[in-house]
């Protein structure tokens, strides 16, 4: 039984040619035909070889075109012009030239080649003629149709490009009764892949570098093919030593890499690749260029509860411990004071790239409060704020700038003993306090309450005036300078004349003995105003004179006496 998809293949008869025809037209006739019958094999010369194109002169008015990676694919020695070579016609490609291949698979000639074919499960060779909805229609011989799924191919926009080209495929379907054929290309592909990524797979070496192809994309990573049909993936991690959200920030489809191999798993098929391997690493850099003491500047590229981290380099953070944030203790996240995204200024407080640490300090670039701490605080001095918290020993007060200073518990009243500071004062109640020491090195300022509170010094000289005549006892005498006692808490300051010691008349000292307390003879005498001796008289110890009120000093409390004479 004739086939007359097979008879369409037998060459065409030229010899019925009018006489008139001529040789041009018959020759045209038989250019066109030839061109209309993908697929004949035939015997070419190479004319031509250029970096990835080969011409050979196919005995028709157009060469045909053959790539360099074709000819690879089955040829062991390299192209030379004048080589023959047997070849198979496909489609024209944009050029105009005949698109040649060097498949050598067997084409069935009949239908039992095909039967053959179909029961051994061979691959035979066919020519992609059209796209069809759905697939395509090939030519092996007979008309056959090859599912799109089928195709091997796997992005939609590549698939016309697949028309014209030369092929392997499988017959899936042979139904010789309806000429029903179906062709299967995909599992070919995925055979000839599997050869070629058990070849990759034992040439691939860890540390190798190599050029490969972007050819997906995923938020994770991206895939690159590194020959036909076998991929390897580069991860977010290894594109770059700075932080990489997503594959698509760094690289796109089509992007042609030189990438590291870094692992080489041949259980499970996977290669995984580094991009940033190929870069000098940032630490190294890091560690010739920045100094404790450095001032730098970097960008905050996140927060945590302990500690804000500081991109200096791509791929070279420094962290800022939350201690070195701010010299306020109210700080208690970095969240309080930075945000991610803002510019900041810090000083390198360590530098250890083994670790790959750099600590940062961002109060340091604000200035050391403590060091205006003597001028804004000198000792003496007053000043007014909200106490911070209470413990059993004393007081914190805020002195402002993150400053805190300590009233001791001894030195909050003079009224009592307290068992707490709580039983005089309170937490955020506003309190004045006197500096009494400050101490830069320790950073601490010792504060006083008491010290402000009135005393009987203080009643006694808003009571007196200067040139007044008053009345004291002698409480020591040294070198011309006597302390006077003028009450109960009261001592005043008299410079004394160089004398002759008198004795004290025995009446007086009886008159003395008979007193009962200090404080009533005082009293007694002040009534009085009279003095047990005259002011030329010698002088000593618990003796009660009489003395002129010289100066008088509130802010020192100071009560300076002389004589009376």
């Amino acid at each position: 039984m004739s086939n007359p998809n097979l008879d369409s293949l037998l060459p065409v008869e030229t010899s019925g040619a009018t006489d008139d025809s001529s040789f041009a037209d018959i020759l045209s006739n038989f250019e066109r035909e030839h061109t209309e019958r993908p697929g004949e094999t035939l015997t070419g010369t190479i004319v031509s070889i250029g970096p990835e194109t080969i011409l050979l002169d196919i005995g028709r008015k157009t060469e045909g075109s053959l790539t360099v990676a074709k000819w690879k694919e089955t040829q062991p020695d390299e192209p030379k012009v004048g080589a023959i070579l047997a070849v198979t016609v496909g489609g024209r490609d944009e050029a105009g030239y005949y698109q040649l291949s060097t498949n050598k698979v067997d084409r069935p000639k009949d239908w039992s080649g095909l039967q053959a074919a179909f029961a051994e499960k061979r691959n035979i060779g066919g020519v992609v003629v059209e796209q069809l909805k759905g697939g395509f229609r090939v030519d092996i011989g007979v008309r056959a149709f090859m599912p799109a799924s089928r195709s091997g191919v796997r992005e939609a926009d590549e698939m016309p490009k697949l028309v014209g080209q030369d092929i392997q495929c499988r017959i899936t379907k042979l139904d010789t009764e309806k000429e029903d054929v179906v062709v299967d290309r995909r599992v070919v592909v995925e055979e000839e892949q599997a050869v070629r990524r058990q070849q990759a797979f034992a040439e691939l070496k860890e540390g190798t570098i190599l050029r490969a192809r972007v050819r997906s994309l995923m938020d994770f990573g991206a895939f690159l093919e590194i020959s036909p049909g076998v991929d390897g993936l580069l991860h977010v991690v290894d594109m770059s030593y700075a932080r990489v959200a997503k594959a698509s920030d760094v690289v796109k489809v089509g992007d042609e890499l030189e990438v590291k191999v870094l692992k080489v798993d041949s259980a499970s098929r996977k290669i995984a690749l580094g991009l940033k391997q190929l870069q000098e690493d940032p630490w190294t850099v890091a560690a010739r260029t920045f100094k404790v003491g450095d001032r730098v500047s970097g960008t905050v590229s996140r927060l945590a509860d302990f500690g804000a981290f500081v991109e200096l380099l791509p791929g070279v953070d420094g962290l800022i411990h939350l201690s070195e944030l701010s010299w306020d203790k109210k700080i208690r996240k970095p969240g309080d004071l930075l945000k991610v995204g803002e510019r900041v200024d810090a000083v390198i407080l360590q530098v250890n790239p083994a670790d790959r640490r750099i600590g940062l300090g961002y109060k340091q670039v604000l200035g050391d409060p403590w060091e205006e701490v003597p001028k804004k605080y000198p000792v003496g001095s007053t000043f007014e704020g909200p106490i911070t918290n209470l413990t059993q020993f004393g007081a914190f007060v805020d002195m402002g700038d993150g400053i805190e200073g300590m009233i001791h518990i001894s030195d909050i009243t003079n009224e009592k003993r307290l068992d707490h500071p709580k039983d005089k004062v309170a937490k955020g109640q506003t309190v004045k306090a006197l500096v009494l020491e400050i101490d830069k090195e320790r950073r601490r300022v010792r504060l006083g309450m008491k010290q402000l509170e009135p005393t009987t010094v203080d009643h006694y000289i808003a009571e007196h005036k200067t040139g007044e005549k008053v009345s004291g006892r002698l409480m020591d005498v040294q070198g011309g300078r006597a302390k006077v006692e003028l009450g109960e808490g009261v001592v005043g300051i008299c410079q004394m004349k160089a004398k002759e010691e008198k004795p004290v008349a025995a009446a007086e000292t009886t008159k003395s003995s008979d007193v009962g307390s200090l404080s009533a003879m005082l009293s007694a005498r002040w009534k009085t105003g009279g003095a047990s001796e005259s002011a030329q008289d010698g002088v000593k110890t618990g003796q009660i004179l009489s003395f002129k009120i010289a100066n008088l000093d509130p802010a020192k409390r100071l009560i300076e006496l002389e004589l009376a004479q």
